[in-house]
Parts: structure tokens; C-alpha cells; sequence
């Protein structure tokens, strides 16, 4: 005899747990700092993780949290530096400047020769991407 939905209560499988989802991202994240950047080995990698995470997000296997229903109103002043960011870089980028005027990305290369930052990067990108998956 099957029960009725409402009074069945869904438990989170193992590895949605905090205590499985998180050293697997730490895992994962050394794997990916051991890569050097933009080799084909660490774009292969990229793209494979986050096409696993995306392929998480589309199906139905992880649980969703509840999305917030309204957003404060300070959390719109978040897009302006956001906005201020993509148009710098972009047109530092476009622009061509080089050494002169280098973009956040070039700025950021010398801290990510090290692989423990490198590795912290990757853990920050597949936690955001991790909260995005369960959203």
C-alpha cells in the first residue's frame, strides 16, 4: 500500500550531504589547481566539471532549495560594481592595452602560479557553482 505524498518525508541521499558534498569539492578543486592555467588539460577539466555540475542543475537528481521570493533592495547597489567590473575588463580587453592598462586577469596571474591559490579559486567557483546546482 502506497502513502499518500504529503505524509512521506524525502531524505537528502548521501551525497548531498555537507559532510560528502564538501570534501569532494576540496577534492576536486586540488585536482584543479594542479593543472597550469589555460592548458588544455585545465580547460578539459573545466569544461568537464562544470558540464557535470550543469548536467546536475538541468535534471531532477538534486534536491532544490527554496529560491528567496523577494530580494532586499540593497542587493540591487551588488550590480553596480558588478556592471563597473565587466565593463572595465571588457574594455581593457577590447582595447588592447597590455602592460599599460592590464585587465583584473592579468593582474591576477601572478597569484595564480601558486597552487594552493590556484586550488582555492577552484574551490570558490565549484562551491558557487555547487549553490547554483541546488538552487
Amino acid at each position: 500500500m502506497e502513502q499518500p505524498h504529503d505524509l512521506t518525508l524525502d531524505a537528502p541521499r548521501t551525497w548531498e550531504r555537507p559532510v560528502v558534498s564538501v570534501p569532494v569539492l576540496v577534492a576536486l578543486s586540488l585536482v584543479g589547481g594542479r593543472f597550469p592555467s589555460f592548458s588544455t588539460e585545465a580547460n578539459l577539466y573545466v569544461f568537464g566539471a562544470g558540464g557535470a555540475l550543469i548536467w546536475l542543475g538541468l535534471s531532477n537528481r538534486v534536491p532544490r532549495r527554496p529560491a528567496p521570493q523577494r530580494l532586499s533592495s540593497g542587493a540591487v547597489w551588488w550590480t553596480l560594481p558588478v556592471l563597473v567590473f565587466g565593463v572595465f575588463e571588457g574594455a581593457t580587453f577590447f582595447s588592447a592595452a597590455g602592460e599599460d592598462f592590464p585587465t583584473f586577469s592579468l593582474l591576477a596571474d601572478p597569484l595564480l602560479e601558486d597552487r594552493l591559490v590556484r586550488s582555492a579559486g577552484w574551490l570558490v567557483w565549484l562551491s558557487a557553482f555547487w549553490g547554483l546546482v541546488r538552487r
